[in-house]
C-alpha cells in the first residue's frame, strides 16, 4: 500500500469544480512539485492534504487511515507570508507548539518539561542555521531568516508530510537558492514526504524528485466553471538529470 493515496477526489464550492479525477499514489519519502497556472487548484489541494478542506468527492488516505478533517501533528506547513509570532523569540517560536501540547492550559511548561523542548528546539533551530538569532525577535530578522523560523516550526511536531505553499516566492534570487539547499538537506536528512506549491516551473523540476502539473483537460467556453483541472502530468525526476534534459523538460511543460 501507497504512503499517500488519493482516490478519485474531487473538489467543488457551489457550481465551481476547482479539481476533477484525482487518482494519485505517493510513498514515503517523495518530495513532490506541483505547477500549473493560477486557480487551477493546487492550492486547495494543498489545503486537502493539511485537513482544512475536504474532498466533495473521494477520499485521501495517509499511512492506512484516512485524513481527519482538521490539521494535526501528522501534516506541517510552511506558508509564503512567514507565520511566526512577533512578540516571541525565535527560541519561543519554536517551542511553542510543544509547549501548547504539554500545557494547555497555561500555553508553559516548567522544569524537566521545559528543558527537554528547549533541547529538541534549539537542535531544529541548529538544522535551520539559525542558532546565532536565537534570542532575536521576527522583526529583526530577514525574509530568509524569517522563512528558517518557519520551517522550524513545521519540523517541531516531527510531522510524517511537510506542505510547502510558495515558501520561496517572496525571496530574492539569491536566498530563494539557499533555501533550496536548506529544504533539499532537510528532505534527505528527515526522510520527511513533501508536496511543494511553485509558480516556478524550474524550481519544480530541481527541488523535487516527482513533478505534477495541474490543468484542465476539458473546457466549455459556455460553462467555464463546469470542469475541473487534473494531473495532466506526473514525471518522476532525477537530481543527476542533466541540464540540456532539464531544459527539455520544462520546455515541454511549459508548452501545454
Amino acid at each position: 500500500m501507497s504512503f499517500i493515496t488519493i482516490n478519485n477526489v474531487w473538489k467543488s464550492y457551489g457550481d465551481n469544480l476547482v479539481l476533477e479525477r484525482l487518482n494519485l499514489e505517493v510513498e514515503q519519502g517523495e518530495f513532490v512539485s506541483m505547477v500549473g497556472a493560477s486557480g487551477c487548484g493546487k492550492s486547495t489541494f494543498l489545503n486537502m492534504l493539511l485537513g482544512r478542506e475536504q474532498p466533495t468527492k473521494g477520499s485521501i488516505v495517509l499511512d492506512g487511515e484516512t485524513l481527519k478533517d482538521e490539521p494535526d501533528a501528522d501534516r506541517g506547513i510552511v506558508f509564503q507570508k512567514y507565520s511566526v509570532f512577533p512578540h516571541l523569540t525565535v527560541l519561543q517560536n519554536v517551542m511553542i507548539a510543544d509547549e501548547f501540547s504539554k500545557a494547555k492550559v497555561l500555553g508553559w511548561t516548567f522544569g524537566s518539561s521545559k528543558k527537554v523542548i528547549k533541547e529538541k528546539a534549539l537542535e531544529f533551530i541548529e538544522a535551520v542555521g539559525l542558532t546565532p538569532a536565537v534570542k532575536k525577535y521576527p522583526h529583526e530578522l530577514s525574509g530568509g531568516m524569517q522563512q528558517r523560523l518557519a520551517i522550524a516550526q513545521a519540523l517541531m511536531k516531527s510531522p510524517k508530510v511537510l506542505l510547502l505553499d510558495e515558501p520561496f516566492g517572496a525571496l530574492d534570487p539569491g536566498i530563494r537558492s539557499d533555501m533550496h539547499e536548506l529544504i533539499h538537506d532537510i528532505w534527505q536528512k528527515n526522510k520527511l514526504t513533501i508536496f511543494m506549491v511553485t509558480h516556478d516551473i524550474k524550481e519544480g523540476f530541481e527541488l523535487g524528485s516527482r513533478l505534477w502539473v495541474f490543468d484542465k483537460v476539458r473546457n466549455d467556453p459556455q460553462a467555464p466553471n463546469a470542469y475541473g483541472a487534473q494531473v495532466t502530468f506526473d514525471l518522476p525526476l532525477s537530481a543527476r538529470a542533466n541540464k540540456e534534459d532539464l531544459n527539455k523538460m520544462i520546455e515541454k511543460v511549459s508548452s501545454n
